[in-house]
Formats: structure tokens, sequence, C-alpha cells
């Protein structure tokens, strides 16, 4: 269901957790991996730290 007042693109969870689970490969820990996937994707989503 799309709310027409709020159309955002949900791409930045998808990059973020992408980046999240790549982090946790490397870290060997998946957990820490989707906790800042989850934070990386808010902050993109958000775009308050990049501007267009």
């Amino acid at each position: 269901m799309s709310n027409s007042s709020n159309n955002k693109s949900q791409n930045g969870i998808a990059i973020g957790l992408s980046l999240g689970l790549i982090f946790g490969l490397l870290f060997d820990n998946l957990a820490f991996g989707l906790v800042f996937g989850l934070a990386f994707g808010l902050i993109f989503d958000n775009r308050k730290f990049f501007k267009k």
C-alpha cells in the first residue's frame, strides 16, 4: 500500500542492510552487521547527512 503523503523510496534500507551484512561477514559477526545495516539504511533514507 502506498501512502500519497509519504512517497519515500526504501532504497536506503536495502543498501544499508547490504552494506551491514558485508561488514558483518568481514568482522565474522552477522548480528553486528544487521544492527549497523539498519542504522546505515535509516541514515540513507532520512538523508540528513547527504545533500541532494
